[in-house]
C-alpha cells in the first residue's frame, strides 16, 4: 500500500490518497496485456533456469566422460542415469542388435549370416580389410577386421551401421567376436521384419555361389575366437568311381547313402534322429580315409575330424558335437586307440576316487545314440579301426545298430580293385598280357591298395609299371 501511495504522489499537484482509494487500486483487476506480459516474463525466466541446469548437466557429463579420475569416483547408477537423460534429450533413440558367435550351447547361425553378407559390402564401405589367399585360390578374399564399421542401406533407408567387435580375455588375447547392428528406433519394424530377412536371403545366395566342401579340425583353432573348429577347403579328388574296392560293395554303399538322404520324413515318422553310423575296419592302407573322402564328395557334406584323445570330459564332447553343422560327416578315426574304459570299470573307478570331469565311454554312447544325438539332422558318423576285435572286447554295445549301423570291411586288394587302380594310374581299361599273371599272384598274397599304388607311381609306361608290380608280388 505504501508503494501505491508513493507512486501516486510522484505526479505533480497530486493529492494524497485515502485508505479506501488505496484499497480499491490494490484490489482492482489488471488488464489482459499486463497478465500476458507477466506470463511471458515468467516463462522466459523458467527457460533460463532450465538452460542453466542443462548446461550444468552437459558439463558434468563431459567431465565424467573425459576425466577417468572423476568417472571412477561417480557411482555407476548415477552415471547410467546421467547418460540416459543425455541420450533422451540430445541423441536420436537407437536400437542395437548383437550377433554373437554362440547361441546357447550351439553356434549362432546369424553370426555366420552377418559375416557372409558383409563380405560383399566391405570393399566399398570399409577402410580396413583383411586380405587372404590360399595356394589353390585364384583370387584374394576380403573380410572385415575388428573395429571396422560398414554402413548399409535398404529400400532407401540409410544409416544401418554394422560393426565387428573383439573381446579380450584376462591375458590380453582375443577370446570372442560379435557383430552389432545399430539403427534409429523408428526403423525397428522395418529392420526386424524385412531387412534381416533380406540379409539372410542374400547370405544364403552367396554361400551357395561360393559353396565348397570344408574339412574341420580342432588341432589349430586359429579362426574366429570362441569357435570350436577351424577349417580348410577339402579338395580330395577321390570319388566312388576311383575307389579300389569291390564293385558290389561300392554299389551297396551308394544305395544306402541315397536312402538315408531321402528319408527325412520317414525318420520323423518313426521317431528316430536323422543320422547314420558307419564302421570302417580293416588293415592300414586299405582305403578307409579315401572312402570317407568319396562319401563327402558324393553327398557334398563337410567333414569334421574329431580326435577323441583331445577330449577331457563328457561336457566338452557335448559342446563339440553341438557345434557341428547339419549335412556333415563326423569322423572318429582309430577309435580303438581312444583309451576308453568299459562301463563296468567306469563304475568301479567312480567308487574308488573322487568324481571329477572326465571323458567316458558312456558319454560317447549317449552322444551317438542318446537324447543329445537328436540335436541336429542329416548327419553321418564314421568310425574307423584297424582292429575290430578290440572294439568287441571293449563293449559290444558300441557296435550295435543305431550307433554303427553299417559295418564296412576294407579288405586287402582284390583283382577288381587292382583293375580300378590300373585304370586310374595307367589308363588301361582293357586286357594286358600281365594281368593274368598278377591275378594269380594276388590270390595268394595279402597286399593293400596303398602298396600297389606306390608301385604304379614309379612309371607312366604300362609295361614297366606292371612288370614292377609282378616283381613286387613275387618278393612279397
Amino acid at each position: 500500500m505504501l508503494r501505491v501511495q508513493d507512486e501516486h504522489c510522484r505526479t505533480p499537484e497530486a493529492q494524497p490518497l485515502t485508505e479506501e482509494e488505496i484499497s480499491m487500486m490494490v484490489l482492482k483487476p489488471r488488464s489482459g496485456y499486463d497478465l500476458e506480459e507477466e506470463r511471458l516474463t515468467l516463462n522466459f525466466q523458467t527457460m533460463l533456469t532450465f538452460m542453466e541446469m542443462l548446461t550444468s548437466l552437459i558439463t558434468a557429463a563431459g567431465v565424467i566422460v573425459l576425466c577417468p579420475l572423476v568417472k571412477g569416483l561417480v557411482p555407476c547408477s548415477f552415471l547410467n542415469n546421467l547418460f540416459s537423460i543425455y541420450e533422451e534429450y540430445f541423441c536420436t533413440p537407437k536400437i542395437t542388435l548383437f550377433f554373437r558367435t554362440d547361441c546357447g550351447l550351439s553356434d549362432n547361425q546369424m553370426y555366420d549370416v552377418a559375416s557372409t553378407y558383409l563380405r560383399a559390402k566391405i570393399v566399398d564401405s570399409s577402410k580396413c580389410l583383411n586380405v587372404g589367399k590360399t595356394v589353390r585360390q585364384e583370387r584374394p578374399t576380403f573380410d572385415i577386421v575388428p573395429g571396422a564399421e560398414v554402413i548399409d542401406s535398404f529400400q532407401g533407408i540409410k544409416g544401418l551401421k554394422w560393426k565387428l567387435h573383439a573381446e579380450k580375455g584376462f591375458d590380453g588375447r582375443e577370446c570372442r567376436r560379435y557383430f552389432t547392428l545399430s539403427f534409429d528406433k523408428k526403423l525397428k519394424e522395418v529392420v526386424l521384419e524385412s531387412y534381416l530377412a533380406e540379409v539372410i536371403s542374400r547370405s544364403k545366395a552367396i554361400q551357395e555361389a561360393e559353396r565348397v566342401l570344408k574339412l574341420y579340425s580342432r588341432d589349430f583353432v586359429y579362426g574366429t575366437p570362441g569357435r570350436e573348429w577351424s577349417s580348410i577347403v577339402l579338395e580330395h579328388p577321390t570319388t566312388f568311381e576311383k575307389l579300389a574296392m569291390d564293385p558290389e560293395q561300392k554299389r551297396m554303399l551308394k544305395v544306402d547313402l541315397d536312402k538315408f538322404i531321402s528319408r527325412k520324413e520317414w525318420y520323423k515318422k518313426v521317431g528316430k534322429a536323422w543320422k547314420r553310423g558307419y564302421l570302417l575296419y580293416g588293415p592300414p592302407g586299405t582305403g578307409k580315409s579315401s572312402l570317407i573322402a568319396a562319401m563327402a564328395n558324393y553327398l557334398k557334406f563337410d567333414v569334421y575330424d574329431l580326435d577323441l584323445t583331445s577330449i577331457r570330459s563328457d561336457s566338452a564332447l557335448r559342446r563339440i558335437f553341438l557345434s557341428t553343422s547339419n549335412r556333415s560327416i563326423m569322423v572318429i578315426e582309430d577309435i580303438d586307440c581312444a583309451k576308453l574304459e568299459d562301463r563296468d570299470k567306469e563304475e568301479a573307478s567312480d567308487q574308488l576316487i573322487l568324481k571329477k570331469p572326465k571323458f567316458t565311454l558312456s558319454g560317447l554312447l549317449n552322444f551317438i545314440d542318446g537324447v543329445w544325438s537328436s540335436c541336429g539332422e542329416e548327419r553321418i558318423i564314421v568310425f574307423t579301426t584297424n582292429h575290430k576285435e578290440k572294439l568287441e572286447k571293449l563293449d559290444p554295445a558300441l557296435l550295435r545298430p543305431g550307433r554303427m549301423d553299417v559295418h564296412v570291411h576294407m579288405s586287402y586288394l582284390t583283382m577288381d580293385g587292382f583293375k580300378q587302380l590300373v585304370s586310374n594310374y595307367l589308363g588301361i581299361n582293357g586286357d594286358h598280357q600281365l594281368l593274368e599273371v598278377i591275378e594269380a599272384l594276388l590270390k595268394n598274397k595279402q597286399v593293400t591298395p596303398a602298396e600297389i599304388a606306390e608301385e604304379l607311381l614309379k612309371s607312366e609306361d604300362p609295361n614297366i609299371a606292371l612288370r614292377g608290380v609282378v616283381e613286387f608280388l613275387e618278393q612279397k
